[in-house]
């Protein structure tokens, strides 16, 4: 047996496709995708047409400046999912509540002494004070989300915010629930 009686029939015509029948239609191709016969006229219009000049300075200052601030706003993007998912892990202390505090204290901490690596490629020396206000709202932003892991370790109990936490006389305090072992 040969090959070609092997192979399936569309397999075999994967290899060699029919040929481009022309469609005689109503409709125009859309733009963008033109038909076989009219992709040679096209290649010879852009060949004639003039090469993309390089952006200036200036263009390149504001484009750098807007990725900046796409990069300084994203901690604050991601605060109302981390807030949720504190709320959510409950103020007992638990594996996942545990983590979910340890998450929130060392993202903002790891941001903040990232901070000049995270805008490097978008300094020059024209806009070297813009990306300096961009990197003071991106601090804020990393110490808004580190108030956030603040506010879950007082839900939770652990900050000694009382009298009783911080002298040995003072009564502590009586706690809300009490857990009874069940039989």
């Amino acid at each position: 047996m040969s090959a070609s009686q092997l192979s399936p029939a569309w397999a075999i015509e994967l290899k060699s496709p029919p040929p481009y029948k022309s469609k005689q239609s109503a409709f125009p191709d859309p733009p963008g995708f033109p038909t076989p016969q009219t992709h040679s006229k096209k290649k010879d219009k852009s060949s004639k047409r003039d090469q993309r000049t390089p952006p200036t300075q200036d263009e390149m200052d504001t484009l750098k400046l807007k990725k900046a601030w796409e990069v300084a706003l994203a901690p604050i993007k991601s605060l109302p999912m981390t807030g949720i998912m504190m709320y959510m892990s409950g103020n007992s202390l638990q594996i996942f509540s545990i983590m979910m505090v340890f998450m929130a204290f060392k993202n903002p901490i790891m941001g903040i002494l990232a901070t000049n690596q995270a805008f490097e490629k978008f300094v020059s020396e024209t806009n070297k004070g813009k990306v300096l206000q961009v990197k003071m709202v991106y601090v804020a932003c990393q110490l808004v989300a580190l108030a956030l892991g603040i506010w879950k370790i007082n839900g939770m109990g652990l900050l000694p915010t009382t009298r009783s936490d911080w002298l040995a006389w003072e009564a502590q305090r009586e706690p809300i629930e009490h857990a009874v072992v069940g039989l």
